[in-house]
C-alpha cells in the first residue's frame, strides 16, 4: 500500500473489474478464480445470502424488527429460499399489538335495518290515532243526543220567536180559505211561542204569549182571495179574568172596532187554561192578496194567548 493510497479495503471501493487497468493491476488485482473472489487482496466476497454480511470475521444472523422487537431469522434461509419456521401472526410475539376479530356473519343473513320494530311503531302509531278518533265521535255523539234530549220542543212563556217566514196562506183548488198556526205566523213587538198552558187547539199546543205590550203583535198574508167582498176573521184564543180587546188591520189599515177577546168561557183571573174560546171580526178583503194583522195598540187590552187564525167568506159567526 502506497503512501495517500488506502487500495480496495471497502466494498464501495472493490472493482470487480480492477485487474483490467494498469492500477489494478499495480495493488495485485487477479481475475476472478473458482472461489468466487475478484482477485484484490482483502477483497469483499459480494456473493452471500441476502440478509447476511460478515464483519470481522463473525457472520451475523440476520434479523428483522416488529412491534418494537428484534426477532431472529432462520440461519440459511436466504434469498429464494423458505424459512423453516412457520409464519407466527405478530400478536403472537411478546409486546405485539393486540389484535381483535369481529365474528363475519355468515354469508346471506347480514343484519339491515330493523324494518319489523318500525313497522310495528308505525302500527301502533295509526292504531292510537284511530281509537282517539272513535272515542272523540263516540262522545261528541253522545253529547249532541243529550243535548237533543235536553232542549224541550215546547216553548215555554219566556221563549222567544222570530217572526216566521211561513206567515203567508194560499186559498186551496177547491176554494176553501185557509186555516194558520200560532208557529206559522210572523210574530212582531216581543210576542213569543210557549206551550206550557194546555188547550190551545194548533198543532202542538203551541200558542203566541207576550202580546200584551203595545206594539206586539202576529201578522197573517193570505194570498188567493177569490173577489172583493166581506171575509169573517176567526180567532182561537184565551183570555182569563178581565175582557180583552186588540187592534184589527187590514192591508195596512185600521179596521174600524176592535177585535173582541172577551172572557167568554168565564175563566177565573190567571186561569189561562179554562180560558180558551172563538171571536171574529167582519173586515172588506179584496180580491188576490191581503194582510191581515192583530196587534196591542195604545188604549188596547191585550193579556191574551193566540194560537189560531182562519177565514170564511161572508159574514158568519160559525
Amino acid at each position: 500500500m502506497t503512501p495517500g493510497d488506502n487500495g480496495a479495503s471497502t466494498p464501495e471501493d472493490d472493482d470487480p473489474f480492477g485487474y483490467l487497468y494498469a492500477d489494478g493491476q499495480a495493488r495485485g488485482a487477479q481475475p476472478p478464480s473458482g472461489s468466487g473472489g475478484y482477485g484484490y487482496p482483502h477483497q469483499v466476497s459480494r456473493v452471500r445470502s441476502v440478509g447476511e454480511r460478515t464483519y470481522g470475521g463473525q457472520q451475523q444472523a440476520p434479523q428483522s424488527q416488529y412491534g418494537g422487537q428484534t426477532i431472529p431469522q432462520q440461519p440459511g434461509a436466504g434469498y429464494g429460499q423458505q424459512p423453516n419456521a412457520a409464519y407466527q401472526a405478530p400478536e403472537t410475539f411478546p409486546g405485539g399489538a393486540e389484535t381483535t376479530r369481529a365474528p363475519m356473519p355468515p354469508a346471506g343473513r347480514g343484519r339491515g335495518p330493523n324494518t319489523k320494530g318500525l313497522l310495528i311503531g308505525a302500527v301502533a302509531v295509526v292504531a292510537a290515532v284511530v281509537i282517539g278518533i272513535s272515542f272523540a265521535m263516540i262522545n261528541g255523539n253522545s253529547d249532541d243526543n243529550k243535548a237533543s234530549s235536553d232542549v224541550s220542543t215546547s216553548p215555554t212563556q219566556s221563549e222567544s220567536a222570530s217572526p216566521s217566514p211561513s206567515s203567508t196562506s194560499s186559498v186551496s183548488a177547491s176554494g176553501e180559505l185557509p186555516t194558520i198556526d200560532a208557529k206559522a205566523l210572523r210574530l212582531d213587538g216581543g210576542a213569543n211561542l210557549a206551550s206550557d198552558v194546555k188547550g190551545a187547539q194548533a198543532e202542538g199546543g203551541i200558542y203566541v204569549t207576550n202580546l200584551n205590550q203595545t206594539g206586539a203583535g202576529v201578522t197573517w198574508t193570505v194570498n188567493g182571495i177569490p173577489s172583493d167582498g166581506t171575509y169573517t176573521v176567526f180567532a182561537h184564543y184565551s183570555a182569563a179574568g178581565e175582557d180583552q180587546s186588540m187592534t184589527l188591520t187590514i192591508n195596512g189599515k185600521t179596521f174600524g172596532s176592535k177585535v173582541n177577546l172577551g172572557n167568554f168561557a168565564h175563566a177565573a183571573d190567571g186561569d189561562f187554561a179554562k180560558g180558551w174560546t172563538k171571536t171574529y171580526s167582519w173586515p172588506t178583503l179584496n180580491k188576490g192578496t191581503n194582510t191581515i194583522s192583530i196587534s196591542c195598540q195604545d188604549g188596547d187590552k191585550c193579556n191574551v194567548l193566540l194560537d189560531q187564525l182562519w177565514l170564511k167568506k161572508g159574514q158568519v159567526k160559525e
